[in-house]
């Protein structure tokens, strides 16, 4: 058992810092829904999406 940890050691540690960073990850994206935040970029005037992302209102652009 040990020959298989120490032969794929680096194997190993870099897919617990990669599941480490997608956690992270999606621990700030469900932060921002809760916190009313959209992860889109907020540019809605080609975005064939707009009416169902904000609600249908529009925004203004100055």
């Amino acid at each position: 058992m040990i020959e298989f940890f120490t032969a794929n050691f680096g194997t190993i540690v870099a897919a617990i810092i990669l599941a480490l960073v997608v956690a992270l990850i999606i621990s700030g994206i469900r932060k921002d829904k809760k916190a009313g935040r959209s992860s889109c970029g907020g540019s809605c005037g080609c975005c064939p999406n707009s009416a169902m992302c904000h609600g249908g209102q529009k925004k203004a652009i100055k």
